[in-house]
């Protein structure tokens, strides 16, 4: 990988290095010149314009006289002058619509005005070839990083007025996204209820990312053949993501095994053993940023054992009892704890608590089952992966479910490997099932339905592809 750090020579010599090259002055006199004419068209106004026109509005009226500034952020340092791929603050990309393709260092203002804000965009534009930047600057060099749009360009596609970057100065007493918290907190909160634009952008989510589960399921064979078959599981998902998508909404948990009872796996350097059930969590983050969040728990040989089968089965109870449980007018909490119930009881069934089901379910002096299932079972779901994050408990934890909001519903069980509280048999065994829901007027709907989800169609899935 090339690096401005290779070429450059025209920078102050205490920055320079032993990789640095001069220009030569034929380079410096010709390179801004024999370009073709390259007239600019401005593109349509995108789909998303008048949705994110409608929450500045909204937030607008939440902060009447004040002045808002909502930065994208900056790139982040992977290591010496390699960056993270730029992914734009969420709250940002939900104000403007500005997805994938969103510049670094970009900030939205919205001004007071009258009885409302002027929105304004700010950006840096790239260094076209006109300027020595062009060739030198990799940040914003078009040279190195291809062509990036214009302010009229920007304007056009969003909606909004945009400025240069330069012209941006910070002024005492505005709030700012990360750093107000009442701000920070709003929103994050007006996330809460997804508009119609965001529906559609999440249930493609889904769609893409069952797509990718159906990728995994046929490369089951070669997955249980490679020694890291965990990764294989990790590099089958991302050519999808990639393909038609923006990539990972997070790092994809691919857990074979014992794996399977650490809640975060992400290493997935382990074999994908046939007798072991392998549990995977991914979601597609589409070019809009929604992203879907699915967890699957495959029996590697195509069929459960007894054990297996039973704890994925009651598993699977507890998410369509906590699907029962997701009525509008229902408190979110109602959710985790419909889910929690079932599980208590089955694993005192079991012989698992020093308790009885009701014992480990008092809100004070239980929770004893909450040893093998020790998350919640429900996240809101949108622009982030856990979206809303910043939301008082009273409209989160607490808050009532309204039509319009998506979150994910996955409980689950894990049995450590070294948990001496259970039977040999069960040690070991992780079972996790994870689904998109869209709460409408009429009910919960499970954005994630055609993903299969009991243990016979899991087996007859596997079947039919791999």
């Amino acid at each position: 990988m090339t690096s401005e750090r290779d070429t450059v020579g025209d920078t102050p010599a205490e920055t320079s290095t032993n990789r640095r090259q001069p220009y030569p002055a034929g380079f410096l006199e010709t390179i801004s010149t024999g370009w073709a004419e390259r007239p600019e068209s401005l593109p349509p106004q995108r789909e998303q314009a008048p949705f994110a026109a409608a929450r500045r509005a909204a937030l607008s009226a939440a902060f009447p006289g004040e002045r808002l500034v909502i930065p994208a952020g900056s790139l982040k340092q992977r290591s010496n002058d390699t960056d993270y791929p730029f992914r734009a603050h969420s709250a940002f990309s939900h104000l403007t619509g500005w997805g994938a393709d969103a510049v670094p260092d970009s900030v939205l203002v919205l001004e007071p005005s009258g009885d409302g804000h002027d929105a304004t965009l700010y950006l840096r534009e790239r260094a076209d070839r006109t300027t020595s930047e062009f060739y030198s600057d990799a940040a914003i060099g078009e040279f190195w990083i291809g062509p990036r749009p214009s302010l009229a360009g920007v304007a056009a596609d969003l909606g909004v007025a945009t400025a240069h970057l330069d012209t941006f100065e910070s002024r005492e007493g505005e709030r700012v996204v990360d750093l107000d918290p009442e701000l920070t907190r709003v929103v994050s909160e007006m996330r809460l209820v997804k508009d119609p634009y965001e529906v559609a952008q999440l249930r493609l989510a889904v769609e893409v990312t069952a797509r990718g589960f159906d990728d995994i399921v046929r490369e089951l064979p070669r997955i249980a053949e490679t020694p890291r078959g965990e990764r294989v599981i990790e590099g089958v998902f991302h050519q999808r993501a990639r393909l038609e998508g923006n990539g990972e909404g997070y790092d994809t948990i691919a857990a074979s095994g014992p794996h399977a009872c650490y809640l975060h796996w992400t290493r997935n350097d382990g074999a994908v053993v046939p007798g072991d059930l392998v549990l995977i969590d991914a979601g597609v983050e589409v070019d809009s940023l929604y992203t879907a969040d699915i967890t699957r728990t495959l029996p590697v040989s195509g069929t459960f054992t007894p054990v297996q089968r039973r704890v994925y089965e009651t598993v699977r109870e507890a998410a369509d009892a906590a699907f029962a449980a997701a009525v509008p007018g229902a408190r979110f909490r109602e959710v985790h704890e419909a889910a929690m119930g079932v599980l208590a009881r089955r694993v005192a069934e079991w012989g698992l608590l020093p308790v009885t089901a009701e014992e480990a379910l008092d809100a004070d002096r239980g929770g004893q089952h909450r040893r093998y299932m020790v998350h919640g079972t429900s996240h809101h779901l949108g622009i982030d992966v856990h979206d809303c994050a910043q939301a008082r408990r009273e409209m989160y934890y607490d808050g009532i479910l309204e039509p319009g909001m998506v979150f994910t519903i996955e409980p689950g069980l894990y049995f450590q490997i070294d948990d001496l509280t259970v039977p040999e048999e069960y040690r070991g065994i992780g079972v996790r099932i994870e689904d998109d829901v869209l709460m409408t007027a009429e009910g919960p709907v499970n954005l994630s339905a055609d993903i299969p989800r009991t243990a016979d169609e899991v087996e007859a899935w596997i079947a039919r592809l791999s």
